[in-house]
């Protein structure tokens, strides 16, 4: 493997136009080497276009694209056997047995990984043999990331790489590209599963209409502007008004449902003493205490809308 300083990819005021369209408006974002990072984002939002350019298919119209300190186009030659690239729709020969499919990757690569040993880990040892028409589309998934991981590549542009596979295979894939990163392996991956971008990811990069609406750690980004909850439950048609007043300002309590009242704003352990002190001077027993922060998918639809896209 060579050895490069830096970051595994440097995008630097990138845009890209199809005819009138803008698909990727000024992206400028770094992928540290032996990390996962989620590229997110709703239909048409630019992610494919971002992730071609990284790959060598679609040359920027303006800014820098360097991965592993090259040009993707450029240094197209130099940089193929060192990237690893899963494509949705598997990009098989619709006749070629599942086997030979990786066998022919493989041979691509000077040191390639042992192709049993894949088919074992990815569930498809009985699968060698089938053409890839007759396999299921987990299977052609889970084959289309064996070809993207057989060549060692030191990064992984994994695209939507658990679409249609079932829960345990979903977990193996999880537990696959958590090892690559342990390896040292740097992956790129988009998803339109935001458990799975927070369970995975390093860093998020969220864009919409070709820019950067969020980037960060999950926790970053799901904290930033976020307003804590904290839940709990007690007797019915507690006084509101009396506990908004015990509350710094700002925190906005109220009763949900019968019993089961929301106190927004930033919980820090004095709002939860507050609150349990509050509760011991009404005489009230607070039950079912829990301390809630906004989802990864709440955030993802507050920046990017709730409508439908094709």
């Amino acid at each position: 493997m060579t050895i490069t300083s830096g970051p595994a990819v440097r995008i630097d005021g990138v845009s890209k136009r199809y005819g009138e369209t803008t698909a990727v408006d000024g992206l400028t974002f770094e992928v540290e080497q032996a990390q996962v990072l989620a590229l997110l984002g709703p239909n048409g939002a630019g992610k494919t276009t971002t992730v071609e350019m990284c790959e060598g298919f679609t040359e920027p119209d303006a800014g820098t694209v360097r991965v592993l300190g090259l040009d993707p186009v450029r240094d197209t030659e130099r940089l193929r056997s060192r990237i690893g690239v899963m494509l949705q729709g598997g990009g098989a020969y619709p006749g070629a047995r599942a086997g030979e499919m990786l066998d022919l990757v493989a041979a691509y690569s000077a040191d390639p990984l042992d192709a049993e040993w894949l088919l074992r880990t990815l569930g498809l040892q009985d699968n060698r043999r089938t053409p890839y028409r007759r396999l299921s589309g987990g299977q052609q998934q889970r084959l289309a990331l064996a070809c993207a991981l057989v060549g060692k590549p030191e990064i992984a542009f994994l695209d939507e790489p658990t679409a249609g596979l079932d829960a345990q295979a979903r977990l193996m894939v999880w537990e696959l590209i958590d090892a690559l990163r342990r390896d040292g392996v740097t992956v790129v991956l988009t998803t339109h599963l935001m458990d799975e971008a927070e369970q995975l990811a390093d860093q998020l990069v969220i864009i919409d209409h070709g820019r950067i609406v969020a980037a960060g750690t999950p926790a970053e980004v799901t904290a930033r502007g976020a307003a804590g909850q904290l839940r709990f439950c007690a007797p019915a048609e507690l006084d509101m008004a009396l506990l908004r007043a015990a509350l710094p300002e700002g925190f906005i309590p109220r009763e949900t449902t019968p019993g089961m009242y929301l106190i927004e704003g930033e919980i820090t352990p004095q709002i939860l003493a507050t609150l349990t002190a509050w509760c011991a001077q009404m005489n009230v027993l607070a039950t079912d205490i829990r301390i809630d922060q906004r989802r990864l998918e709440d955030v993802f639809l507050e920046l990017t809308g709730r409508d439908l896209r094709g």
